[in-house]
Protein backbone atom coordinates (compact mmCIF):
# COMPACT_ATOMS: atom_id res chain seq x y z
CA UNK A 1 0.00 0.00 0.00
CA UNK A 2 1.35 3.41 -0.70
CA UNK A 3 2.14 6.01 1.60
CA UNK A 4 0.41 9.26 2.05
CA UNK A 5 1.73 10.88 4.86
CA UNK A 6 5.03 11.00 6.29
CA UNK A 7 5.75 11.76 9.89
CA UNK A 8 9.22 12.60 10.69
CA UNK A 9 10.99 12.70 13.63
CA UNK A 10 13.32 16.14 13.83
CA UNK A 11 16.55 15.66 15.87
CA UNK A 12 18.62 13.14 14.17
CA UNK A 13 16.04 12.32 11.34
CA UNK A 14 16.26 16.25 9.61
CA UNK A 15 18.33 18.01 11.60
CA UNK A 16 22.25 17.05 12.64
CA UNK A 17 22.00 17.33 16.68
CA UNK A 18 23.77 15.09 17.51
CA UNK A 19 27.19 17.33 18.35
CA UNK A 20 25.16 19.18 20.04
CA UNK A 21 23.51 16.81 21.69
CA UNK A 22 26.86 15.44 22.93
CA UNK A 23 28.63 18.66 23.74
CA UNK A 24 25.85 19.11 26.12
CA UNK A 25 25.10 15.79 27.66
CA UNK A 26 27.50 15.81 30.55
CA UNK A 27 26.04 19.37 31.76
CA UNK A 28 22.84 18.17 31.87
CA UNK A 29 23.98 14.76 33.26
CA UNK A 30 25.74 16.94 36.57
CA UNK A 31 22.29 18.81 37.11
CA UNK A 32 19.99 16.18 36.83
CA UNK A 33 21.97 13.59 38.74
CA UNK A 34 22.70 11.05 36.20
CA UNK A 35 26.30 9.35 34.81
CA UNK A 36 28.25 11.63 32.68
CA UNK A 37 30.20 9.82 29.99
CA UNK A 38 33.00 9.67 27.68
CA UNK A 39 33.57 10.10 24.04
CA UNK A 40 33.74 6.13 24.13
CA UNK A 41 31.02 5.35 26.54
CA UNK A 42 28.96 7.68 24.02
CA UNK A 43 29.74 5.98 20.95
CA UNK A 44 28.67 2.50 22.63
CA UNK A 45 25.34 3.54 23.62
CA UNK A 46 24.58 4.68 19.84
CA UNK A 47 24.60 0.63 19.76
CA UNK A 48 22.09 0.66 22.19
CA UNK A 49 18.27 0.93 22.00
CA UNK A 50 16.77 3.99 24.39
CA UNK A 51 15.57 2.31 27.45
CA UNK A 52 18.91 0.70 27.45
CA UNK A 53 20.25 3.91 27.56
CA UNK A 54 18.29 5.52 29.98
CA UNK A 55 19.08 2.45 32.61
CA UNK A 56 23.01 2.82 31.84
CA UNK A 57 23.18 6.58 32.66
CA UNK A 58 20.60 5.85 35.58
CA UNK A 59 17.94 8.18 35.11
CA UNK A 60 15.36 7.75 36.89
CA UNK A 61 11.61 7.52 35.10
CA UNK A 62 10.61 10.45 36.93
CA UNK A 63 13.31 12.84 36.01
CA UNK A 64 12.68 12.37 32.29
CA UNK A 65 10.04 14.87 31.65
CA UNK A 66 12.20 17.39 33.50
CA UNK A 67 15.35 16.57 31.72
CA UNK A 68 13.26 17.11 28.54
CA UNK A 69 12.00 20.47 29.76
CA UNK A 70 15.43 21.66 30.10
CA UNK A 71 17.36 19.64 26.58
CA UNK A 72 14.32 21.98 24.59
CA UNK A 73 15.19 25.27 26.65
CA UNK A 74 19.11 24.50 25.74
CA UNK A 75 17.90 23.29 22.51
CA UNK A 76 16.04 26.89 21.38
CA UNK A 77 19.20 28.49 22.47
CA UNK A 78 21.27 26.53 20.49
CA UNK A 79 18.88 26.65 17.49
CA UNK A 80 20.82 29.14 15.58
CA UNK A 81 24.10 27.00 15.83
CA UNK A 82 21.77 24.02 14.18
CA UNK A 83 21.72 22.70 10.32
CA UNK A 84 19.37 20.14 8.78
CA UNK A 85 21.14 17.44 7.40
CA UNK A 86 22.22 18.18 3.87
CA UNK A 87 19.32 17.80 1.17
CA UNK A 88 16.57 17.84 4.00
CA UNK A 89 15.09 21.07 2.57
CA UNK A 90 14.90 19.73 -1.04
CA UNK A 91 13.79 16.02 0.28
CA UNK A 92 10.84 17.88 1.96
CA UNK A 93 9.21 20.04 -0.59
CA UNK A 94 9.50 17.18 -3.21
CA UNK A 95 7.24 15.20 -0.93
CA UNK A 96 4.70 17.93 -0.88
CA UNK A 97 5.14 18.57 -4.41
CA UNK A 98 4.21 14.70 -5.11
CA UNK A 99 1.56 15.27 -2.81
CA UNK A 100 2.30 13.29 0.26
CA UNK A 101 1.51 15.46 3.21
CA UNK A 102 4.27 15.95 5.95
CA UNK A 103 4.09 15.94 9.57
CA UNK A 104 6.98 16.05 12.42
CA UNK A 105 6.52 14.50 15.81
CA UNK A 106 9.18 15.60 18.28
CA UNK A 107 10.16 16.06 21.81
CA UNK A 108 12.06 19.51 20.62
CA UNK A 109 10.08 22.75 20.81
CA UNK A 110 8.39 24.19 18.19
CA UNK A 111 10.22 27.68 17.84
CA UNK A 112 13.90 25.85 17.65
CA UNK A 113 12.60 23.44 15.04
CA UNK A 114 10.89 26.39 13.00
CA UNK A 115 14.04 28.46 13.36
CA UNK A 116 15.98 24.97 12.36
CA UNK A 117 13.95 24.35 9.39
CA UNK A 118 13.52 27.72 7.49
CA UNK A 119 10.56 29.37 6.57
CA UNK A 120 10.01 27.23 3.33
CA UNK A 121 10.01 23.44 4.36
CA UNK A 122 8.04 25.07 7.54
CA UNK A 123 5.20 26.63 5.23
CA UNK A 124 4.99 22.81 3.93
CA UNK A 125 3.91 20.91 7.09
CA UNK A 126 0.83 19.88 7.13
CA UNK A 127 0.84 19.35 11.58
CA UNK A 128 3.31 19.56 13.75
CA UNK A 129 3.56 17.83 17.33
CA UNK A 130 6.27 19.46 19.37
CA UNK A 131 7.30 18.29 22.87
CA UNK A 132 6.56 15.00 22.74
CA UNK A 133 7.58 12.64 26.13
CA UNK A 134 10.50 10.89 25.82
CA UNK A 135 8.45 7.58 25.10
CA UNK A 136 5.31 9.26 24.49
CA UNK A 137 5.34 9.42 20.62
CA UNK A 138 2.52 6.44 19.83
CA UNK A 139 -0.54 8.44 20.49
CA UNK A 140 1.05 12.17 18.96
CA UNK A 141 1.65 9.72 15.60
CA UNK A 142 -2.08 8.39 15.88
CA UNK A 143 -3.16 12.01 16.64
CA UNK A 144 -1.24 13.24 13.39
CA UNK A 145 -2.39 10.80 10.93
CA UNK A 146 -6.50 11.16 12.33
CA UNK A 147 -6.01 15.16 12.29
CA UNK A 148 -4.84 14.78 8.54
CA UNK A 149 -7.65 12.17 7.36
CA UNK A 150 -5.34 9.72 6.57
CA UNK A 151 -5.56 6.05 7.51
CA UNK A 152 -2.58 4.55 9.85
CA UNK A 153 -2.09 1.76 7.43
CA UNK A 154 -0.95 5.04 4.78
CA UNK A 155 1.48 6.48 6.96
CA UNK A 156 5.30 6.20 7.25
CA UNK A 157 7.14 7.35 10.24
CA UNK A 158 10.66 7.98 9.96
CA UNK A 159 13.07 8.45 12.88
CA UNK A 160 16.68 7.78 14.10
CA UNK A 161 16.36 6.02 16.97
CA UNK A 162 14.68 2.50 18.47
CA UNK A 163 12.28 4.53 20.59
CA UNK A 164 10.83 5.84 17.09
CA UNK A 165 10.50 2.32 15.95
CA UNK A 166 8.36 1.46 19.00
CA UNK A 167 5.81 4.32 18.98
CA UNK A 168 5.43 3.62 15.20
CA UNK A 169 4.35 0.19 16.18
CA UNK A 170 2.95 1.09 19.14
CA UNK A 171 0.50 3.39 16.90
CA UNK A 172 0.33 0.63 14.13
CA UNK A 173 2.40 2.91 11.86
CA UNK A 174 4.84 1.33 9.15
CA UNK A 175 8.38 2.58 10.97
CA UNK A 176 11.23 3.67 8.28
CA UNK A 177 14.72 3.96 10.54
CA UNK A 178 17.58 6.29 8.81
CA UNK A 179 20.72 5.42 9.89
CA UNK A 180 22.45 8.69 9.17
CA UNK A 181 21.40 9.57 12.76
CA UNK A 182 22.08 8.86 16.38
CA UNK A 183 21.59 5.25 16.58
CA UNK A 184 23.97 2.86 14.55
CA UNK A 185 22.38 0.99 11.52
CA UNK A 186 22.77 -2.46 13.89
CA UNK A 187 20.96 -1.05 16.66
CA UNK A 188 18.02 0.29 14.03
CA UNK A 189 18.07 -3.57 12.41
CA UNK A 190 17.92 -5.26 15.89
CA UNK A 191 14.50 -3.21 16.72
CA UNK A 192 13.62 -4.57 13.12
CA UNK A 193 11.55 -1.28 11.04
CA UNK A 194 9.89 -1.95 8.59
CA UNK A 195 12.23 -0.34 6.36
CA UNK A 196 16.15 0.35 6.96
CA UNK A 197 16.93 3.46 5.01
CA UNK A 198 20.58 5.09 4.39
CA UNK A 199 19.50 8.03 2.01
CA UNK A 200 17.02 10.26 0.84
CA UNK A 201 16.58 8.66 -2.46
CA UNK A 202 15.29 5.09 -0.70
CA UNK A 203 12.47 7.57 1.10
CA UNK A 204 11.48 9.07 -1.99
CA UNK A 205 11.10 5.41 -3.07
CA UNK A 206 9.16 4.48 -1.05
CA UNK A 207 7.19 7.84 -0.49
CA UNK A 208 4.95 7.19 -3.66
CA UNK A 209 1.67 8.38 -3.43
Amino acid sequence: MPYHLAIFDFDGTLADSLPWFTSVLNEVALRFGFRTVTPDEMQMLRAKGNREIVRYLGVPAWKLPLIASHMRRLAKDAAGDLRLFPGVEDLLLELCERGVKVAIVSSNGEAAMRQVLGARAWAGLAHVEAGAAMFGKAPRLTRAARRLGVPVSEALAVGDETRDIEAARQAGIAAAAVSWGYATREALAAAEPDHLVDGHAELLMLLRP
